[in-house]
């Protein structure tokens, strides 16, 4: 986190959270609701993209979560919860060193090593990363799930069935997924022992410990309001 936003919340620590005016869609990329209307479901307006690079760097420096699992923008001394469309982060591979992939968030922080990972009902894949939970993109999935294999050195999509996702977690052996360039010199692998598991679509935010929805606690709602 920045030191001037530092400095800005120790000097005015009471100023109200704010929720309904920053998403992060299943691109990874912010959107900013002008109406506050982030959290109206069928309502929301889809909002307006940022893509000022000092700001969408700012907004990436000083992104973290509270303790309840929900994830916010320090904005200065104020708190701008976020409105997840999918999970916290947005993770995409570039070309790395070795023919290999590099794995990213979409703030651009390495998502290396990846602890274990979650195979939804869906299709979708998630990953806890040292960044957050993540979710894959779409067009990366299978190069993922590619470079991923068993204990035994089969594939990951040879080992499942297409037709129906295992109840228990699968084994993986150590992979070899490259952090960004610039960053790690050398490739970083996932801890061996980590796993693959496999959970329904509804399941994820309480499997990964996140929450797309953020709204304010009772006990905080009072402080904002005045109480």
């Amino acid at each position: 986190m920045d030191k001037s936003v530092i400095e800005a919340m120790a000097k005015w620590p009471n100023v109200p959270h704010v929720y309904g005016w920053l998403s992060l869609n299943e691109r990874g990329q912010w959107r900013l609701h002008p109406a506050g209307d982030a959290l109206r479901g069928d309502l929301a307006s889809p909002g307006e993209a940022i893509g000022s690079a000092p700001i969408l760097a700012f907004i990436g420096r000083n992104y973290v979560c509270d303790e309840s699992g929900q994830w916010f923008f320090q904005n200065g001394p104020q708190r701008v919860y976020v409105r997840l469309d999918a999970a916290p982060f947005i993770l995409r591979t570039e070309p790395g060193g070795q023919g290999q992939a590099a794995l990213l968030t979409h703030t651009g922080l390495p998502a290396v090593p990846v602890r274990d990972w979650l195979l939804a009902d869906d299709g979708r894949l998630y990953a806890w990363t040292p960044a957050g939970p993540g979710l894959m993109q779409g067009h990366d999935i299978e190069a993922v799930l590619g470079a991923l294999r068993t204990l035994d050195d089969t594939p990951v999509l040879d080992a499942l069935d297409p037709s129906s996702l295992p109840a228990d977690p699968l084994p993986l052996a150590a992979s070899h997924l490259a952090g960004s360039a610039g960053v790690n010199d050398t490739d970083a692998p996932a801890r061996d022992g980590a796993l693959l598991h496999f959970c329904a679509a509804g399941e994820v935010e309480k499997r990964l410990g996140f929450i797309r929805h953020p709204r304010p606690s009772a006990a905080r709602a009072d402080i904002d309001s005045g109480h």
